[in-house]
């Protein structure tokens, strides 16, 4: 606490109170450069659900984040029309969503594409896409600033009540790095605290090796729990392939579809890819070790098993935690 004094008496200025990410069995240090406050994260979480940052006002047509990043898809849409989403005004994004998990241990970027490396960045270019919210920034900040609800939040996350359009996207960014799961089926089996059945032991057996489904050198496995590198890679989808971020297998129950451009609706469709549909390309990933036999070539009662792995990876506290949901 910090005293001001002036001729009257001392003024007292609360500092934000420092959050501390809870961190998950067997996750790395944490990398997100944001310093996270518990007044700041729960700033976030209003402005997260909050339609006023979207281009309309009327209630019945507002916008928010959680408009696509619905916490019940893992933070994901949750659907796709030829592998986009919907925004703001109909038209659509000209990707599918990431969903939003663990990305305080991403070090290596955000976007499909690889091309943004700051969270703000992209909540604020998210903000006035034309496609997306279709906001504007100035008007945004007066929308806020006007909320009799906000002035007070800042002043506690900031230090003064003035609202600007850094600190909006810097609390929607510290909110959506608390975004973390670490507690599926898996998880409390890795830390003694439950059991997996035999299929989905056997299918981490072959999640795990070159010579089953040879999924843990882009995945990772009990050596990354994150389940991702989130480095680039071209897993073979088209002849024209392009590297991608490679997304984490942890909620995939609740992610579909799948792939940068939707084009999965199941994972059966996503193993039975990798399985027989892999496609030479000139930059296709050198980690693809079964190129040659156009996939790994699973039987079907090794593609039921690596599904049952990969439905282990399902987090339901993730999707149902009140922290994360609206407070309005």
């Amino acid at each position: 606490m910090l005293l001001l004094v002036s001729c009257g008496d001392p003024i007292e200025v609360r500092k934000p109170t420092p959050y501390s990410l809870p961190q998950p069995a067997f996750f790395p240090d944490a990398q997100n450069n944001i310093p996270l406050t518990e007044e700041g994260v729960e700033l976030g979480r209003y402005l997260f659900y909050d339609g006023h940052l979207s281009g309309r006002t009327h209630p019945d047509s507002m916008f928010s984040c959680a408009s696509c990043h619905k916490q019940q898809y893992a933070f994901e849409a949750g659907y796709s029309v030829d592998g986009k989403v919907r925004g703001i005004n109909g038209a659509l994004t000209p990707k599918s969503m990431l969903p939003l998990i663990n990305l305080a241990y991403n070090g290596n970027g955000y976007t499909w594409d690889g091309n943004v490396e700051s969270l703000e960045n992209i909540v604020r270019s998210t903000l006035v896409d034309t496609v997306e919210m279709a906001g504007n920034i100035d008007t945004i900040v007066k929308r806020i600033a006007e909320i009799p609800l906000y002035p007070p939040m800042f002043e506690a996350a900031f230090g003064t009540s003035t609202v600007t359009a850094e600190r909006i996207c810097n609390a929607i960014a510290q909110f959506i790095l608390t975004l973390l799961s670490g507690d599926s089926r898996f998880d409390r089996y890795v830390t003694g605290r439950g059991t997996l059945t035999d299929d989905e032991l056997l299918g981490y057996q072959l999640f795990s090796t070159e010579e089953g489904a040879d999924c843990f050198h882009c995945h990772g496995g009990q050596g990354n729990m994150l389940f991702s590198t989130y480095l680039m890679a071209n897993n073979g989808l088209d002849a024209d392939g392009i590297p991608y971020r490679i997304p984490t297998l942890r909620n995939t129950g609740f992610t579909a579809p799948y792939m940068h451009d939707g084009r999965f609706q199941t994972l059966d469709e996503v193993i039975d890819h990798y399985s027989e549909h892999v496609k030479f390309s000139q930059t296709i990933s050198t980690l693809m070790h079964h190129l040659e036999d156009g996939g790994v070539q699973l039987t079907p009662r090794e593609k039921q098993y690596l599904k049952a792995f990969l439905l282990s990876l399902n987090d339901s506290s993730f999707v149902t935690n009140p922290e994360y949901g609206s407070p309005f």
